[in-house]
């Protein structure tokens, strides 16, 4: 089948917001005397959405999560990140791709963050009126490693029409569970190294240190285009 559309995960592959999460996921859990290290963030919850991130540093510090707290660390968590959204950069090659990309194809984004800071993002660096469609944490009855982001995004880019299927669609993700999530939806699956080293992502069908120099032709070569 041919390449007909691409699905990006965002955080980690089009900007580089991991820090910031870290931060304002660390300035919440403090209100509530939890302290979490960039290593533990980095291991261990980088890839779950905020709530399921705020429950796995509760856990792993013994420290109840019952859903009262949950939910106010969620909006500690999302107020600070949004004090920190002009702090985020695009990672080199990124604006390049996705322009080339969506003057020839249908694109989206299926993210574990909250569709809201994807959508101020992408206004603000100059990239949102290149996506069809945002799927954010809540757009999607399951979380990343479920493939239910994916096929909610290739859905809704079939929706518009043009018959989609998933094997026609290419992913580009930074973490084990995002590739886990678009192979299991049907998608071919590009690894960026962006967050983790290349061997951790060797599950993808092809791994790329950045986006730098990746075009179009490059990803329909995946599909014998």
């Amino acid at each position: 089948m041919p390449l007909r559309a691409a699905v990006f995960d965002f955080d980690g592959i089009l900007v580089d917001s991991e820090p910031l999460h870290y931060r304002a996921l660390h300035d919440a859990l403090r209100t509530e005397d939890v302290t979490i290290t960039e290593e533990e963030y980095r291991s261990s919850i980088l890839a779950y959405d905020d709530r399921g991130a705020i429950r796995r540093a509760l856990e792993m510090h013994d420290e109840a999560a019952d859903p009262e707290k949950v939910e106010r660390l969620a909006g500690r968590k999302v107020s600070r990140f949004e004090e920190l959204i002009p702090e985020v950069s695009l990672y080199p090659g990124a604006s390049e791709l996705v322009r080339a990309m969506a003057a020839e194809m249908p694109l989206a984004i299926a993210s574990g963050a909250r569709r809201e800071e994807v959508e101020a993002i992408l206004e603000g660096v100059g990239l949102r009126d290149a996506f069809v469609t945002v799927v954010g944490a809540a757009d999607a009855p399951r979380t990343k490693p479920d493939p239910a982001p994916y096929l909610e995004a290739v859905r809704r880019l079939a929706g518009k029409g043009n018959g989609l299927a998933p094997a026609e669609c290419v992913a580009l993700e930074d973490t084990g569970p995002g590739i886990a999530s678009a192979l299991a939806a049907g998608l071919t699956v590009v690894g960026v190294a962006h967050t983790y080293p290349a061997e951790k992502l060797q599950a993808a069908s092809r791994v790329v240190d950045s986006l730098v120099g990746v075009g179009v032709d490059d990803l329909r070569g995946l599909f014998g285009d």
